[in-house]
């Protein structure tokens, strides 16, 4: 039995896994004011260019969308998103959990798309009864989104502009965020998101982590009493040193982009099995998410030997059903699923 369910089928890199049994024993102070947090923050600092950047390790990527969307909105501001966006669909309501309401936009291949947010803006501000609404109050995107896509470097940069002349933030969601990078599609580096985005997070339970996400605000603009915040929704770990001892060891001589950059390899790999077998494609993504079309009959059988993810049906015989590929995914499980399929 293999697994293509996820990208967090497995447990943490052996470096992290390394690094964290190294330094298990050395006492530390508590709540992220230990050596190793600083350590990792000023190395992710360096890797977006960003000397002045805030940054602020969580725990996962719900939790991590529900402190930094509830702490930068006021209480009559919602989440702009797409109708696709993790915090609009596979989050349990986390967002509206906190009082605030996630306002769908249709989405292209899972993006939103400037006209079209700043076309709700325009119409928002126009309505006469507007204070009886919720007001538009930040951005959020996915990068890659639910379905694997990338932004490009213009899309990303006018999605920005909107935000800015509205005087709202663009929040970017970066749960499998080396994976877009390493995309051979991507035109969009590190340097550019933090640029163009007011916070994003980077993720490392997808990426090697045994669990963990850094949120950035590359030039500055942290929430008041960030601290605090986390405390009051029980995310401020005691032993913080697990977050900061593995984002150090992603951090050290380019693993985090390494592990990424091989999980794309292995996506293409995949790719081609797909295609080698026949296998009707819903969507090809550029980064290690893969959708596929299966016979509900071939995909029961297929269950007893590989794991996947269903996505939804397609009609009454058909399930769209999704393929991942992650740093812990090999060659021979490949040849695997050629096999098989």
């Amino acid at each position: 039995m293999i697994s293509f369910a996820s990208d967090y089928i497995a447990g943490a890199h052996p470096q992290v896994l390394k690094r964290l049994v190294e330094t298990n024993l050395e006492p530390l102070p508590g709540y992220g004011e230990d050596p190793w947090c600083a350590s990792a923050k000023e190395k992710i600092r360096a890797a977006c260019g960003c000397p002045q950047a805030q940054v602020e390790l969580l725990t996962g990527g719900t939790q991590t969308n529900q402190i930094v969307i509830s702490t930068l909105l006021r209480e009559h501001e919602g989440a702009v998103a797409a109708k696709t966006g993790h915090i609009s669909s596979h989050e349990a309501g986390a967002i509206e959990y906190t009082g605030h309401k996630v306002l769908e936009l249709p989405q292209q291949d899972g993006k939103l798309e400037a006209e079209e947010v700043e076309r709700y803006i325009r119409s928002f501000y126009a309505d006469e009864n507007r204070e009886h609404m919720v007001f538009p109050g930040m951005v959020y995107i996915s990068h890659p989104t639910e379905y694997g896509t990338l932004y490009s470097k213009r899309e990303l940069a006018a999605l920005s502009q909107v935000c800015r002349t509205h005087k709202i933030p663009l929040y970017l969601d970066g749960a499998r965020l080396g994976y877009g990078l390493m995309s051979r599609a991507a035109d969009v580096a590190l340097e550019d998101i933090a640029a163009l985005c007011d916070v994003f997070y980077i993720g490392g339970t997808k990426v090697g982590a045994l669990c963990g996400e850094a949120v950035v605000f590359p030039r500055g603009g942290r929430p008041a009493h960030f601290t605090n915040a986390m405390k009051k929704r029980g995310a401020l770990l005691a032993k913080g040193r697990l977050l900061g001892v593995q984002f150090d060891a992603l951090f050290t001589d380019g693993l985090y982009f390494e592990l990424s950059r091989h999980a794309i390899e292995m996506a293409e790999g995949l790719k081609a099995v797909l295609h080698e077998k026949g296998v009707e494609f819903y969507l090809e993504s550029p980064t290690n998410q893969q959708f596929v079309i299966l016979d509900d009959r071939k995909a029961e059988a297929l269950k007893s030997q590989v794991a996947f993810s269903f996505w939804e049906k397609y009609g009454p015989d058909r399930t769209v059903v999704r393929f991942c590929t992650s740093w812990s995914t090999t060659a021979d499980d490949l040849e695997f699923l050629r096999s098989v399929l």
